[in-house]
C-alpha cells in the first residue's frame, strides 16, 4: 500500500509544481509591489533617482513591437502551393523547375508525366505533375521564379500557423519526461516484483506517449521548415473556331466517319464473338443432326426392304 501511494504522490507531483510556480510568481509580484508602497529614505530616495536618470525610458509601444517581432520570429506557419501553368512543352521546362527548386535548397518529392491525345488527334499531349519542396525562408522566391516560366492558370496558396499547437506539444513532452524520471526513482525503490512490473507498465505507457508527441513534433518542424508546392504544367489550349459553314460541314463529315468506324467496328466484334459459337455448338449441333437423319433414313430403308420381301 505504501508503494501505491508514493506512485500515486509522484504523478501528481507534476500537477502541483505548475500550482507552486504560480504561487510563487504571485509572492515574488507581492513583494516587489510590497517594497514599492513602502516610504524611502532620503539615502534611498538619491540612489532611486540616480538609477532612475541612468536607465533609458521604453514607451509601451516598443515593447509591444519587440514582443510581437519574437512571436512572428518563433512561429511555426505551413504553408502550400497549387499552381498551373500553361507552357510551350512540359516535358522540356521539367528540368528547369528542378533546377531552380535546387539552386534554393529545395527539390522534387514526387514527377509524374501523362500523355493523352489531342482534340484535333495530330499529336498527343502531355502535363507533368511536380511537388516540389522548398525551404519556409525561400518559399515566396521559389514561388516568384517558378510562376514565370509560363502563364498562370490557377493558383492558391495557404498558410496554417500551428505555433500554438507546436508548444502544447513541447509542454506536453516536457511533463511527460519529468513523469518518467518520477518512475524511474520510484523504479530504483521497488522492493517487490509486482511493484517492479506495474511502475515498468507505467514507464512504456509514458515512453509511448513521448515517443507520440515527439513524432508529431517533428511532423510539424518538417512541415513548417519546408513549404510544399504542387505544380501543374500543361501545352497551351488551342482555340478552334466553331461557327461557319465549312466548320459544320467537316464537324458532320468527321462525326459520319466515327459512325461508320463504329458499325465496321461492331460487325468485327460480333463476327469475334460468334466464330466460337459457331464452332463448339452450332457445327456439333449439325453434324449431330445430319447423322441422325441419316440413321432414320437406314431404318426406314431397312423396314421397306423387309416389307418388301415378305411380299
Amino acid at each position: 500500500m505504501k508503494f501505491i501511494a508514493l506512485l500515486t504522490l509522484s504523478a501528481g507531483l507534476l500537477s502541483l509544481s505548475a500550482c507552486d510556480g504560480t504561487r510563487h510568481a504571485e509572492e515574488r509580484a507581492l513583494s516587489s509591489r510590497v517594497k514599492t508602497e513602502t516610504p524611502m529614505l532620503p539615502q534611498g530616495k538619491a540612489i532611486a533617482e540616480r538609477e532612475a536618470l541612468s536607465t533609458q525610458p521604453v514607451s509601451l509601444k516598443d515593447a509591444d513591437a519587440a514582443n510581437v517581432a519574437s512571436q512572428a520570429f518563433d512561429r511555426k506557419i505551413i504553408r502550400n502551393a497549387n499552381l498551373t501553368l500553361e507552357v510551350a512543352s512540359p516535358g522540356d521546362t521539367q528540368p528547369n523547375i528542378v533546377s531552380i527548386a535546387e539552386s534554393h535548397q529545395g527539390f522534387v518529392v514526387t514527377s509524374e508525366s501523362t500523355q493523352r491525345t489531342a482534340d484535333d488527334k495530330t499529336k498527343p499531349e502531355i502535363t507533368v505533375n511536380l511537388v516540389v519542396r522548398v525551404p519556409a525562408s525561400q518559399f515566396n522566391q521559389v514561388l516568384q521564379e517558378v510562376r514565370a516560366v509560363g502563364r498562370k492558370i490557377q493558383e492558391k496558396v495557404t498558410g496554417q500557423d500551428v505555433t500554438e499547437e507546436f508548444m502544447d506539444l513541447e509542454a506536453r513532452i516536457k511533463n511527460q519526461k519529468a513523469l518518467e524520471l518520477q518512475f524511474l526513482e520510484i523504479m530504483k525503490r521497488a522492493g517487490k516484483v509486482e511493484d517492479a512490473l506495474s511502475v515498468q507498465t507505467e514507464l512504456a505507457n509514458v515512453r509511448t506517449e513521448i515517443e507520440k508527441l515527439e513524432g508529431r513534433r517533428r511532423f510539424l518542424e518538417n512541415q513548417s521548415s519546408l513549404s510544399t508546392i504542387n505544380l501543374t504544367l500543361q501545352p497551351p489550349t488551342q482555340i478552334v473556331n466553331a461557327t461557319g459553314f465549312w466548320y459544320s460541314v467537316k464537324t458532320a463529315f468527321s462525326d459520319g466517319v466515327d459512325v461508320a468506324a463504329e458499325i465496321i467496328l461492331f460487325l468485327i466484334r460480333a463476327i469475334i464473338a460468334l466464330t466460337p459459337i459457331l464452332v463448339l455448338i452450332v457445327l456439333p449441333l449439325a453434324l449431330l443432326a445430319k447423322l441422325g437423319i441419316r440413321i432414320v433414313r437406314r431404318r426406314k430403308a431397312t423396314l421397306a426392304e423387309a416389307g418388301a420381301v415378305s411380299d
